[in-house]
């Protein structure tokens, strides 16, 4: 399973969530307008910046709408 911090208003965010669904690639939002979800961006990633992408099983984190995408054509 896949994490996804995205801002609901972000044009990259929906980009990437319309990969993900048209693909069937099972994933979890988390909203950064809450501030502990912000805080957790933060501290993962470095910077608030959406989207940003999280695989935990191969230990992959993050930024750009296209880098995400083309990361996530190579595992489906």
């Amino acid at each position: 399973m896949y994490d996804l911090y995205i801002l609901p208003t972000c044009p990259y965010c929906k980009k990437v969530i319309s990969f993900m669904d048209e693909n069937g690639i099972k994933y979890n939002t988390i909203d950064i307008s809450d501030k502990s979800a912000e805080d957790a961006l933060i501290q993962a990633g470095g910077k608030r910046q959406v989207p940003f992408f999280v695989d935990r099983e191969r230990n992959i984190q993050m930024y750009e709408s296209l880098d995400i995408i083309e990361y996530l054509k190579t595992v489906i």
